[in-house]
């Protein structure tokens, strides 16, 4: 590299070492598989993913499927692009399944008012019957995987794993949407403390 690439060179090498500052740093800390941030989730939502078939059965709704059904339940006749932002399953992975929920009769898709490209999603009656029947198992999968953590970590794990999984638009909605539920709750002990 000449004097002048080196002076272009947005990331300088270290004295002495010839290695860009990020390269020395990750060569001198050990790599520990079960230290890892990413591994550990990983490994985190395999032990998650087996307490929800362990809960839902080998019939049962799988997580991308309950994830589906939770949006259409909310929000019934989404196209599938609305879906895919919603669930965070990728648009191929998610044509698929649903085209094999609209076969197990769970699902229908009709062609969007809107936009004639588009297909529209909704839940059949069989398919609500369901979700509402894996609601309570899957709120015993939550109990279960936060029983695994100290009662005064729980809260603080959910919302640092908000803002590893959900964007920031979505995330600052979410905590906005809490404060207000937090402030009603104050209004109301102050409310009461008048009394």
């Amino acid at each position: 590299m000449s004097v002048q690439d080196q002076e272009a060179s947005p990331v300088q090498a270290v004295a002495g070492s010839g290695k860009p500052p990020a390269a020395q740093s990750s060569a001198a800390t050990p790599f520990t598989l079960n230290a890892s941030p990413s591994h550990l989730l990983h490994r985190a939502q395999q032990a998650a993913a087996d307490l929800h078939a362990a809960a839902l059965g080998p019939n049962g709704l799988t997580q991308r499927q309950l994830a589906v059904l939770a949006v259409l339940a909310e929000q019934d006749g989404v196209s599938q692009s609305e879906l895919v932002v919603s669930t965070g399953i990728d648009r191929s992975t998610l044509a698929e399944m649903v085209a094999r929920m609209e076969a197990k009769g769970l699902t229908q898709r009709t062609k969007s008012m809107t936009d004639s490209r588009a297909n529209s999603v909704t839940l059949t009656p069989s398919g609500r019957a369901m979700y509402e029947d894996a609601m309570p198992k899957l709120a015993d999968v939550d109990i279960a995987v936060l029983a695994r953590l100290p009662a005064n970590k729980r809260a603080g794990f959910v919302e640092l794993l908000t803002r590893l999984a959900v964007p920031s638009a979505e995330l600052e909605e979410t905590k906005a949407t809490s404060k207000k539920k937090k402030d009603k709750k104050k209004k109301k002990k102050k409310e009461k403390k008048a009394k």
